[in-house]
């Protein structure tokens, strides 16, 4: 079977001068299973966030290949990258970016909106997959943090999207809120089988996955399935 995310030979530099030891990727090659749960593990600096930006294609490798469902980024050009983002994937950051001025309904049903599907019963229903029935026309400064990052997964499993991207998403929680919050996102998307790629500092993140990508310095340098994990 085909993996729904591929990478050749993936390098990303920021400055072209500086040679290969200041380079933020450096020759990574991977293969992720559709339905997977996978964490990517390092810390600050060791080039998580800089891979997830490339396969969502908000960025462009300096080196390599990526394929995404079997097409690779690089042909598909801008909008066609932008229409696989819109269609096919989601998102969780770490500070939620929710729009401030819409309500928690409307936050939720503009990730319809934007893939083509504006179906307003969807949205609450995903609002009500993450435990916030009868909270759709609060604001997100009147919602807990635990309870904004439940907003942003709705929004990210309301198209149903074929990967969600998720970067550092409980390192703006507390461990307890932390914990519930990645029990919803990882069984949400196993029990549909989205395939979840986590960028982590937390070991708390790694336990949620069926296998962890340790990275340093742009390189994957350990690779644990999810029973490795427990010894």
């Amino acid at each position: 079977m085909e993996p729904v995310i591929r990478t050749i030979d993936l390098w990303k530099r920021y400055n072209q001068t500086e040679g290969n030891n200041s380079a933020a990727l450096r020759g990574i090659n991977l293969r992720i299973a559709a339905g997977e749960v996978v964490a990517l593990y390092g810390k600050s600096g060791s080039g998580k966030t800089t891979l997830l930006n490339l396969l969502a294609g908000l960025d462009r490798p300096t080196q390599g290949r990526i394929e995404v469902e079997g097409q690779d980024l690089e042909s598909l050009g801008e909008a066609g990258r932008t229409r696989l983002r819109r269609k096919r994937l989601g998102f969780v950051f770490q500070f939620f970016n929710l729009l401030p001025t819409l309500t928690v309904f409307e936050n939720v049903f503009l990730s319809l909106e934007l893939a083509g599907k504006p179906d307003r019963e969807a949205a609450r229903e995903a609002l009500r997959a993450v435990g916030l029935d009868g909270k759709e026309r609060r604001f997100p400064h009147e919602l807990s943090g635990g309870e904004q990052q439940r907003v942003a997964i709705a929004r990210a499993i309301v198209k149903e999207p074929a990967i969600i991207l998720a970067d550092e998403p409980t390192g703006n929680l507390d461990t307890h809120t932390g914990e519930r919050v990645l029990d919803l996102l990882a069984g949400r998307c196993r029990h549909h089988g989205t395939t979840l790629i986590m960028a982590t500092h937390s070991p708390l993140t790694c336990r949620f996955a069926d296998r962890m990508l340790r990275m340093v310095d742009g390189l994957v340098i350990e690779e644990r399935s999810g029973e490795e994990k427990q010894t």
